[in-house]
């Protein structure tokens, strides 16, 4: 079987050489054929992973890394899979894929396969979450920052919530309207989580079928602790202001132009946007035991 290793030297904490000895010592070879390639320039991801002639193209990277190839491999036969070794690595979290790159390669060599849930924004796919407001900002400012790791987020979230930008939303269903008002942020979930175990959407699961929008209405400075152990702990949703919905299809309508993100990978947007989901559309390995309710 052959697996092509697409690596982004640039990604996390930018040194691979753990990641590489790690292939080295424990991929099982008389399972696969490896090759491994190093991107060189963003969107790369997605190139190597689409002409990839490999059965498993496995991203080493963060989650921007993982959307590209996650993209490439999209509407074929190849297989997903993930050496975790990101800022965040939400998708591979949720996933129980291990960011010790030990344990990340034998998970490969067990060849555990599962389906998972595909969302898209304005028909572009994701695969983690997509959002709007606080998050997006501080996605952001991340982005342009030189400086990476969660102590870099926490200080730019912090930054951007001193400037006290809300926005208003407009939030729509199969039904029509949900929900009008002004939030904090609005998460569009296809996993838990934005990563780093940050679990904004902690009911989600990659295989019902379902998306999960996610409104934090606003909350004072002093809550914030409160909100912050909910959500590290898993419990987001038992907060006042945090709102739910679900289901398989929202357009959500902002006031004016800005930040937006798609699996980490900030941009500026215009103010409509459609989500929709594609049921377990990519293939993905997973450890063993974790092929099911994910």
């Amino acid at each position: 079987m052959r697996i092509d290793f697409i690596v982004n030297p640039v990604s996390g904490q930018n040194d691979k050489s753990q990641v590489l000895s790690a292939i080295g010592k424990h991929l099982d070879f008389s399972l696969y054929e490896p090759r491994i390639l190093f991107t060189t320039a963003a969107g790369e991801g997605f190139t190597l992973a689409r002409e990839s002639r490999a059965d498993v193209v496995v991203a080493v990277g963060g989650d921007g890394t993982v959307s590209e190839v996650a993209r490439g491999v999209l509407g074929s036969d190849k297989i997903l899979g993930i050496i975790p070794c990101g800022s965040g690595d939400g998708l591979a979290l949720h996933l129980g894929i291990s960011r010790l790159p030990m344990l990340a390669v034998k998970a490969l060599n067990e060849g555990s396969v599962t389906g998972i849930d595909v969302a898209c924004m304005n028909g572009d796919p994701f695969f983690c979450t997509a959002g709007f407001g606080l998050d997006a900002r501080v996605s952001m400012e991340f982005a342009r920052s030189t400086r990476r790791g969660l102590p870099r987020y926490i200080e730019l979230a912090w930054e951007q919530w001193l400037k006290k930008d809300l926005e208003q939303y407009t939030i729509s269903g199969a039904d029509g309207v949900l929900w009008q008002g002004k939030a904090v942020f609005v998460t569009v979930a296809n996993a838990n989580q934005w990563g780093n175990q940050a679990r904004i959407a902690p009911m989600a699961s990659l295989q019902d079928g379902d998306l999960d929008v996610v409104v934090v209405n606003p909350f004072s400075t002093l809550e914030i602790p409160d909100l912050a152990t909910r959500l590290m702990t898993g419990r987001a949703p038992t907060s006042r202001h945090f709102l739910h919905f679900k289901g398989s299809r929202f357009h959500i309508r902002r006031e004016a132009d800005g930040a937006v993100h798609r699996d980490g990978d900030p941009f500026l947007s215009g103010t409509d946007f459609d989500f929709t989901l594609q049921p377990r559309v990519l293939k993905v390995m997973v450890p063993r035991g974790k092929n099911e309710k994910i």
